[in-house]
């Protein structure tokens, strides 16, 4: 569905992502991580079609994501951004709509179908109640699930999410994750930027990580989320233990260790 190819992208002549290889396949949820400026929003950007690489290549179900015109890259794609590029204050269901694109007329008008669609995203985001409230007037918890709902109101096959979690209380992030987890058990293809390790072991079964704009690790999560790996990655001493539950690996800082500074 999904694959990067040498890919190398940055901002003016600063190379942020440098040599990127990975691919994602139908039907999988996959979790990008690694510490603050190792590229995560930056990859989603040349996913997006927000950035052009400077080298490499990425294909969207085999196509050249460049060659897609907005309407067709809408159609197999939807990006949930961290936060919006700017303050405005539109009606919540009005921004849902937008999300609707991909499936409007050509004259750029939304029907009865597309007000059902950008109503029932809402309904599983649970932010219905917020239909007529004005985006610039939510907190960031339900701005980030108004957002997400619009995603989900394209109705595309591929799901990226740079934190979806962000700004959500506990009990939220868990909903959003049980959310995407339904959604991916019904064919969806899920590649989701997550800052907090043990969301991502729980929820993902395999994970990248990308330190430096490089790929550090890609693997399934049982494998590559160890003490070992993530203390490398992260520069700070890391235990790694099973979940009580679910027996998913889960991730422990251990403040004070020998050696604290990280590996050298």
């Amino acid at each position: 569905m999904i694959q990067f190819e040498g890919v190398r992208a940055g901002y003016g002549r600063r190379e942020v992502l440098r040599d990127v290889s990975f691919q994602v396949a139908e039907g999988e949820m996959v979790g990008l991580l690694g510490p603050n400026g190792g590229g995560k929003t930056t990859l989603v950007n040349v996913l997006s079609g927000v950035l052009s690489p400077m080298g490499g290549r990425v294909r969207i179900r085999g196509v050249d994501l460049h060659e897609l015109s907005a309407r067709q890259r809408a159609r197999t794609l939807a990006v949930v951004p961290q936060r919006l590029g700017a303050s405005f204050g539109p009606r919540v269901g009005a921004v849902v709509l937008m999300g609707r694109y991909a499936h409007s007329s050509w004259l750029g008008g939304y029907g009865p179908e597309d007000e059902r669609a950008a109503r029932e995203a809402l309904t599983l985001t649970r932010a219905l109640d917020l239909w007529d409230r004005r985006l610039d007037e939510l907190s960031g918890g339900e701005t980030q699930r108004v957002l997400i709902a619009r995603a989900l109101a394209q109705e595309a096959p591929i799901l990226v999410l740079d934190e979806a979690a962000a700004h959500l209380d506990v009990a939220r992030k868990v909903e959003i994750y049980e959310l995407l987890k339904t959604r991916n058990r019904a064919g969806m293809t899920v590649l989701s930027v997550v800052h907090d390790l043990n969301l991502a072991a729980l929820y993902c079964r395999r994970l990248l990580f990308l330190k430096a704009g490089r790929l550090a690790l890609d693997g399934p999560t049982s494998e590559v989320f160890t003490e070992e790996n993530l203390t490398e990655i992260y520069e700070t001493p890391i235990l790694v233990a099973p979940h009580p539950v679910t027996g998913a690996p889960q991730a422990h800082l251990a403040p004070g260790s020998a050696g604290a500074s990280g590996p050298g």
